[in-house]
C-alpha cells in the first residue's frame, strides 16, 4: 500500500514539475531564443535586425493562411508553419513597431472576402473547386499596401529577405529614382550616337518596364552632376564619355550612391555609323570605364568576347548546303546553372539571352570583394572581338573554338572601401593644369561601395529578350527571357538600405534526415543489386529455353521437355528465393527507420522540453540571485 502511495505521489511530483517548468519557460523565457536549426534558420540576419529596430512607423501584417484547407498538403502545412514563426520573430524584434494578424481563411468567408480584394493568389485543393490561401499583405500608416500573394515553398531561401522587403518597402513607401546615362537610345529616338543623323523610334521596352516600378529620369550621354536624391545610377554603354561624367560618378559612388554600369566589347545594339572624314574605318562600338573599374579593383578584358559551346544560341545560317541552324558562339543562353543562387539579384532567374558579351576580372592584389553573379560553364573560351567583327560565319568560329576550362564572369557586385579614380580633384574641361575647386569632393569612400557591373548591353535590346506584338496600334512586349528581371531584381535591391542589399539566401526548413536517407539507400542499393541478379538469371533461363527448342527442330511442337521444366523449376526456386531475401531486405529497412523515429521522437518530446526546462530554471535561480 506505502508502495503504491510512494509511486503515485512520484507521478504527481513529475506532472507538478513538468507543469511548473512549462510556467516558468513561459514566463521568463518569452524574449529569448534558442536556434538549433543547422543554418539558423530562425536568426534573423543583422540587415533585417537593423531595418526592423529603425522602423519609424506602425506597420500592421496580416497573414491569411487556409490551414484548414491545405491539411492534405504536408509540405505546404509545414511551410506555412515556418512562415508564421518567422512573422512572429520579426513582430518580437521590432520593438513594437509590427503588429501581426494571422487568419484562417475558410471558403465563403469574410476572410476570403478580404484575401480576393487584396489580389492575394489562390490554389484549388479539392475536387470541389475550394480554395486555399497562403499569402501576406502589409500596410502602413499612410495606406500603402505590399503583398506577398502567395508563398511558395521552392522560393524557401529568400524567405528573409521577401519579409524584409516588403517592411522596408512600406517603411520608405516613396517612389525610388533611377537616373540612366546612356548611350543607346534606350528612351526612344536616337539622338546620342555622334555621327549617326537621329532615327525615331520606340522606348526600349527594359525601360517601359522600368518606368512601372521607378521614378526614372533620362540624364542622356553626358552629365556633369548627379543629384543627390537619385537611388541607384544606370550607366548604359559609356563610350564617348567625357572626363566630367567619370567624376560625377565616380563621387557618387564613393559618397553612398549605387549604381549599376553596362559595358561592352561590342556592342550590337550600337548603330553607329562610320565617321565621314574616314569612311573605310569602323565605327566604334565598344565602351569601358577603365578609370574608374582600376580604382574599383577590377578590369574589363580588353579586345575578347566570351563564348560558350554548351550555352551557345542556335541561329539560321545559309552555308555551301543550303540554310541550317548552327551554334553562333558570341550569342549564349544563360541558364540557373550560370547564376549566382545566393544573390536575390539572380537567384530566381531561369534564362537570359546576352549578345558578344565581355569579361570581367578581378585585379590582382585589391581588396575589394567581387562576387560573380553570372558565369559562363567550364566549357568557354575568350574570343577575339576584331575576329568576331570580321567572321560572320558561325561554322568557321565553330572550327577555331578552344574551350579553355574556365568559367568566364560576365556580371559581378563589387564591395568594398575604395578611393578616387580622381586624386587631383575635380577635372578642368577648359584647361586640364588648372584645378578646379570642388567643395564637397571625396577622396575615398567611408563605408563600402555597392556597385553592379554587367559586361553586354545587349541583354537590354528588345530582340534579346522579347518579342513584340502589335495589339490595335499598341506595342505589347511579351517576354522570352528574364533579361527584364535582372535589371528590375539588380535595380530594387540597389535601391534599397545597404541592410538590405546585404542579405543573402539562407537554408530550406524541411530537409531529409541524413541517417534515414543514408539507411534507405544501403537498403535500395541492395534491393537493386539484387533485382538486376534475378534478372540476369531471368535471361540466362530464357536463353537456354530457347537454345533447347532450337533443338527441337522447326516441325516439332513447343511443348516443354523435361529439361526445360526443369530448368523453369530451378528458376522459380531460385525467384522465391530471392523474393523472400528481398522482403527480409525491406523489413530490415523498416526496422531501421522506425527504431530511428522513435530515437527522434524521444529527443523532440522528451530530451528537448527537459533540457529548455532546466535552462528556464538556471535562468530564474540567477535572477533571483542577483535580486538577493
Amino acid at each position: 500500500m506505502n508502495r503504491k502511495l510512494l509511486t503515485g505521489t512520484g507521478l504527481l511530483l513529475a506532472a507538478a514539475l513538468f507543469i511548473a517548468i512549462n510556467i516558468l519557460s513561459n514566463a521568463i523565457l518569452t524574449t529569448e531564443r534558442l536556434d538549433l536549426t543547422d543554418n539558423k534558420l530562425f536568426t534573423l540576419s543583422n540587415g533585417t535586425m537593423n531595418i526592423l529596430q529603425n522602423l519609424n512607423e506602425p506597420i500592421n501584417l496580416r497573414f491569411y493562411f487556409s490551414e484548414k484547407q491545405l491539411s492534405g498538403f504536408p509540405i505546404m502545412l509545414n511551410y506555412g508553419g515556418r512562415v508564421r514563426d518567422m512573422l512572429e520573430e520579426y513582430v518580437t524584434r521590432s520593438n513594437g513597431k509590427l503588429k501581426l494578424t494571422v487568419l484562417d481563411v475558410e471558403p465563403f468567408s469574410e476572410e476570403e472576402d478580404q484575401a480576393v480584394a487584396y489580389g492575394l493568389q489562390s490554389v484549388p485543393v479539392n475536387a470541389a473547386g475550394d480554395l486555399a490561401y497562403f499569402g501576406l499583405v502589409g500596410t502602413n500608416s499612410t495606406d500603402d499596401e505590399a503583398i506577398i500573394s502567395f508563398f511558395q515553398p521552392n522560393k524557401e531561401p529568400s524567405l528573409e529577405y521577401d519579409l524584409t522587403k516588403l517592411i522596408y518597402d512600406l517603411s520608405n513607401p516613396k517612389k525610388r529614382v533611377v537616373a540612366v546615362l546612356s548611350a543607346l537610345p534606350l528612351f526612344g529616338t536616337n539622338t546620342e550616337q555622334i555621327n549617326a543623323p537621329p532615327r525615331p523610334g520606340p522606348p526600349w521596352a527594359i525601360t517601359s518596364a522600368m518606368t512601372e516600378f521607378f521614378d526614372v529620369r533620362n540624364l542622356g550621354s553626358q552629365t556633369r552632376e548627379i543629384d543627390d536624391d537619385v537611388d541607384v545610377l544606370m550607366v548604359v554603354h559609356p563610350k564617348d564619355i567625357i572626363d566630367e561624367s567619370r567624376y560625377a560618378i565616380d563621387q557618387y559612388v564613393l559618397k553612398g550612391g549605387k549604381a549599376i554600369i553596362f559595358v561592352d566589347p561590342l556592342s550590337e545594339a550600337d548603330d553607329a555609323q562610320p565617321d565621314p572624314r574616314n569612311p573605310m574605318a569602323l565605327p566604334e562600338r565598344s565602351s569601358d570605364l577603365p578609370i574608374l573599374f582600376n580604382a574599383w579593383g577590377l578590369k574589363l578584358v580588353e579586345g575578347k568576347v566570351a563564348g560558350d559551346l554548351d550555352a551557345a544560341i542556335r541561329v539560321q545560317h545559309i552555308g555551301p548546303r543550303g540554310p541550317q541552324e548552327v551554334e553562333y558562339l558570341p550569342w549564349i543562353r544563360m541558364t540557373s546553372a550560370n547564376f549566382n543562387a545566393s544573390d536575390f539579384v539572380t537567384s530566381e532567374l531561369n534564362v537570359m539571352n546576352i549578345g558578344s558579351a565581355g569579361i570581367l576580372q578581378q585585379q590582382e592584389g585589391t581588396a575589394i570583394e567581387f562576387i560573380r553573379l553570372i558565369q559562363t560553364g567550364e566549357r568557354s573560351t575568350e574570343m577575339e572581338r576584331d575576329g568576331v567583327i570580321f567572321q560572320r560565319d558561325p561554322t568557321v568560329l565553330l572550327k577555331s573554338y578552344k574551350p579553355e576550362s574556365e568559367k568566364l564572369t560576365l556580371a559581378a557586385r563589387i564591395s568594398g572601401k575604395v578611393k578616387t579614380a580622381f586624386p587631383d580633384g575635380k577635372p578642368n574641361k577648359d584647361d586640364k593644369n588648372i584645378k578646379v575647386e570642388d567643395p564637397d569632393f571625396v577622396s575615398e569612400s567611408s563605408q563600402p561601395i555597392n556597385v553592379i557591373v554587367v559586361a553586354d548591353t545587349d541583354l537590354l535590346s528588345d530582340r534579346f529578350w522579347v518579342q513584340i506584338q502589335d495589339f490595335y496600334g499598341t506595342r505589347v512586349p511579351q517576354p522570352i527571357a528574364n533579361n527584364g528581371d535582372f535589371v528590375i531584381n539588380a535595380l530594387e535591391n540597389l535601391a534599397g538600405s545597404n541592410d538590405l542589399i546585404s542579405l543573402r539566401s539562407r537554408g530550406k526548413y524541411a530537409r531529409p534526415f541524413e541517417r534515414v536517407e543514408e539507411i534507405r539507400h544501403v537498403a535500395e542499393a541492395r534491393f537493386r543489386d539484387q533485382e538486376q541478379a534475378l534478372q540476369a538469371k531471368l535471361e540466362e533461363t530464357e536463353r537456354k529455353i530457347r537454345d533447347l527448342q532450337e533443338k527441337q527442330g522447326a516441325d516439332r511442337s513447343l511443348i516443354l521437355t523435361p529439361a526445360q521444366a526443369e530448368e523453369l523449376e530451378k528458376f522459380r526456386q531460385e525467384q522465391l528465393k530471392t523474393r523472400t531475401e528481398l522482403r527480409a531486405v525491406q523489413h530490415d529497412l523498416q526496422k531501421n527507420i522506425e527504431g530511428l523515429g522513435t530515437q527522434l521522437r524521444f529527443i523532440n518530446i522528451g530530451l528537448v522540453p527537459l533540457l529548455i526546462g532546466l535552462i528556464a530554471i538556471g535562468v530564474w535561480l540567477f535572477r533571483t540571485h542577483r535580486r538577493a
